[in-house]
């Protein structure tokens, strides 16, 4: 065997020839070396409706600027179409692996494993094109995840209607090469991302009484924002108020008249979403008035929770387990508070969004978006196998 194809599960790896293996190594290889942010995926979306064409994939049509949707037609006339999402974009990190394939686009990085979602996605199709579902199958590829816009801009583009479930998913260090997650309810927070602008009077910094100083309402505010979820959050229910950043000030002696800050909120249902937004609104308000100041709430890169439906998580562990056995169908364990732009359209079709172990024997738990992020090249063919199977599963008559 071809030294450079992983050692694949030989479960899964029946489903492919070398020839098959070494094509999806070398089209994951060359997404991870030349990685594009968000919008930009202008090589990507070259290369990937190249791949599929070589595998005879006709119905191809651009959308969302850089995406792709592909269809490869059912076998049964009036069957369900499913839809697969990979998405394609990478991130603003130097890449740190040591890999020979890393990136070559400096401060450019797939250090979330999009290039694996999106190879997975091509390899779905290559199983599908030799053996198809019973509907019509879309490929979707997916650019502008990482800025949580791709996804309602694929929608916009009329591409899904009439889908009956959509199905995607993530590779994931925290479990093994052959471990699959695929559950019912949340399995990512929303995402919330807010500016607070507050605007005082600056003075000498000797003579601080001349001023309404924004740094000193910044702190009190930081400190404030903590208090949501540890006092008005139902201990029961996830969820998250972080600042990661804050702005103000040109020099030690100068007490400024504007202050910023930003930071995301999380949270794993509306309900708890709600309120949250809500009082990082009140309390900036309520905290700028107590310090004779003004404050502007903007709010940006939304994403709602992602929540698997029942009858979507269903199939997709059924698919997991024809391709992997029941014991491969592992829970999740935890609360993930991470966001997803998936979340958009699972608001508005059946289906379900998959954790694929990524960590190859031995491996360390490697972050996501971490300089040091890789993904264990196995992965790739088991996320090919499984969502191949989800399509042919979701699809029966």
């Amino acid at each position: 065997m071809n030294e450079n194809i992983p050692a694949v599960p030989a479960i899964v790896r029946a489903r492919f020839s070398d020839e098959d293996a070494a094509r999806l190594v070398a089209l994951r290889r060359d997404l991870h070396a030349h990685p594009e942010l968000s919008w930009k995926e202008v090589r990507t979306q070259s290369r990937l409706e190249e791949a599929l064409r070589a595998l005879g994939v006709t119905d191809i049509r651009r959308v969302a600027d850089t995406g792709l949707v592909a269809r490869i037609p059912g076998t049964v006339t009036g069957a369900p179409t499913i839809a697969l999402r990979g998405d394609i974009d990478a991130l603003p990190i130097q890449e740190a692996t040591g890999l020979p394939y890393a990136s070559r686009h400096d401060g450019v990085m797939h250090a979330c494993g999009h290039d694996v979602h999106a190879t997975w996605t091509v390899g779905a199709a290559l199983l599908l094109m030799k053996e198809p579902a019973a509907g019509d199958t879309l490929l979707v590829l997916q650019p502008a995840e990482e800025v949580g816009q791709g996804a309602a801009r694929v929608l916009e583009s009329g591409a899904l209607a009439g889908v009956r479930a959509i199905f995607g998913g993530h590779v994931d260090r925290r479990f093994a090469v052959g471990e699959v997650v695929a559950q019912a309810g949340p399995l990512a927070a929303s995402t919330d991302t807010f500016t607070i602008a507050l605007t005082g009077t600056g003075a000498h910094g000797a003579r601080p009484h001349e001023s309404a100083d924004p740094i000193v309402g910044l702190a009190a505010l930081i400190s404030s924002l903590q208090t949501i979820v540890s006092r008005r959050l139902d201990p029961a229910q996830p969820g998250v108020v972080t600042v990661g950043m804050v702005q103000a000030g040109s020099a030690p002696n100068i007490i400024p008249e504007g202050a910023t800050l930003r930071g995301t909120v999380r949270a794993t249902t509306t309900a708890a979403r709600e309120l949250l937004v809500g009082d990082v609104e009140r309390l900036a308000q309520g905290v700028a008035s107590a310090h004779r100041l003004s404050a502007i709430v903007r709010w940006d890169e939304r994403t709602p929770p992602v929540v698997n439906s029942p009858d979507g998580a269903a199939w997709a562990a059924e698919a997991a387990a024809r391709v992997l056995g029941a014991d491969a169908v592992v829970p999740f364990g935890t609360t993930n508070m991470g966001g997803e732009d998936f979340a958009f359209y699972l608001e508005r079709i059946a289906g379900c969004f998959l954790r694929i172990g990524a960590r190859e024997e031995g491996g360390e738990r490697i972050p996501a978006h971490s300089p040091r992020f890789q993904s264990a090249e196995e992965s790739l063919f088991i996320g090919a196998a499984v969502l191949a199977e989800c399509a042919r599963v979701a699809s029966r008559p």
